[in-house]
């Protein structure tokens, strides 16, 4: 896991606090999950953008162990959201794959995510544009690949098909004092 690549990296915008960080492997998007969830509390909600295969399942395997949660964390695609209770004292971690789920919140409701907020650490996959009206504060984290990585042409580039730019992005109050660059250290 790389600090943020370009010194403009991390940055206040009218959208929250924002820090960019490359990940080359999926054992550091792990990593970076559970770093991630050192600055994790109850009552936040954490939104993963990305396209197949990007690692939101990864991070979130990561979360889940620097949450010191029970039970494995696989993907929730077929049963929608998983509540993964908390082995130590911390919050529980509910895991939702909003992927088939075509409507917004009043889909959502169905969940109940609103009442395990307050007490949880929710992660939504695929969850822009259907839980923004859960909170005013949420973390947003958007995986990107690297483009033109791992096309097999030079075979000492092999592991570069595995690199992500990872952005999270702080929106609200919340996340306004919170240095999601220290992650990296």
């Amino acid at each position: 896991m790389e600090a943020p690549h370009s010194p403009a990296a991390e940055a206040r915008t009218g959208a929250g606090v924002r820090t960019r960080i490359t990940v080359d492997s999926p054992e550091r998007m792990s990593e970076l999950g559970r770093r991630l969830a050192g600055l994790l509390r109850p009552g936040d909600l954490v939104m993963l953008t990305g396209e197949l295969g990007a690692g939101k399942t990864t991070l979130t395997r990561g979360l889940g162990a620097g949450l010191g949660v029970r039970g494995a964390v696989t993907s929730p695609t077929f049963v929608i959201a998983r509540v993964h209770p908390s082995l130590t004292s911390g919050p529980p971690l509910v895991h939702v794959d909003a992927y088939r789920l075509g409507g917004g919140l009043d889909e959502m409701e169905d969940l109940d995510l609103d009442v395990s907020l307050p007490d949880s650490v929710v992660v939504v996959e695929w969850g822009e544009g259907k839980v923004e009206e859960l909170s005013d504060d949420r973390l947003q984290v958007v995986i990107d690949r690297v483009l033109g990585a791992g096309d097999g042409a030079d075979p000492l580039a092999v592991e570069e098909h595995d690199r992500r730019v990872v952005t999270l992005t702080g929106i609200g109050a919340r996340w306004s004092d919170v240095d999601l660059a220290a992650i990296t250290a």
